[in-house]
């Protein structure tokens, strides 16, 4: 009954951070091209970790993430390649980083150049899953990975990628939870993808609803861990 408690009081404290911690080796602002080696570190191991996550979802066959879902159903409207659609939809959330006040940095740069390199990586490397069980587990430790490497990338405060930086700038003018803003994110772009005509599968509606909790823990995570 303790284990339970305990279990329940740790899931309310995660789900209620409203602000990206600052540890040790957080950077003091995210512009910042010469950083200590710890931040760039720290940076690096947690965008792997993110490229890995993202890798694995591909991977499992359980449907694309929600971006991928939205970039897919306005492909089908306008005719054009989901890459070039996915592009347009990365310098449409940057733009909305100007109202929102969000800088750039280092971390922007290596988010596109280390994820792309370590989702190439999972998808030639690990085997495609053979049962509907192994096809589960490898979307739901995609999106706990995604989460936790996230939470490590977000902290060493070296600028976010354009749908990191969206989730923070919307946090910070309506002070509501991370996760909750990170999941209403990812569940209004699932549906608006889904209308459109995106395939969804159970591994999307997994990210689209898990994700938000777990870039909460992987940021509670490294918090108590650090401090």
């Amino acid at each position: 009954m303790d284990f339970v408690l305990n279990i329940n009081k740790l899931f309310k404290m995660f789900l209620k951070i409203k602000k990206i911690p600052k540890v040790k080796w957080s950077s003091d602002k995210p512009y910042n091209f010469r950083p200590k080696f710890s931040t760039f570190f720290f940076l690096c191991f947690g965008l792997m970790l993110f490229g890995i996550g993202e890798g694995l979802l591909i991977v499992s066959f359980a449907g694309a993430s929600p971006w991928s879902v939205l970039a897919q159903g306005i492909s089908i409207n306008v005719n054009l390649s989901i890459g070039i659609i996915t592009f347009f939809i990365s310098v449409a959330v940057l733009i909305l980083w100007i109202p929102l006040r969000q800088k750039p940095g280092m971390g922007t740069i290596l988010n596109a150049l280390i994820v792309a390199l370590m989702i190439d990586l999972c998808v030639k490397f690990v085997p495609t899953p053979s049962s509907n069980i192994y096809q589960l587990f490898l979307a739901i430790i995609s999106v706990i990975i995604v989460g936790i490497g996230g939470g490590i990338y977000l902290v060493s405060n070296l600028g976010a990628g354009p749908r990191d930086g969206l989730m923070i700038g919307l946090q910070q003018i309506t002070n509501l939870p991370i996760a909750a803003v990170r999941s209403f994110l990812e569940i209004s772009v699932v549906s608006v993808g889904w209308y459109l005509g995106g395939t969804v599968g159970f591994g999307t509606i997994l990210f689209a609803f898990g994700i938000g909790p777990c870039v909460a823990f992987g940021l509670y995570l490294v918090s108590r861990i650090f401090n």
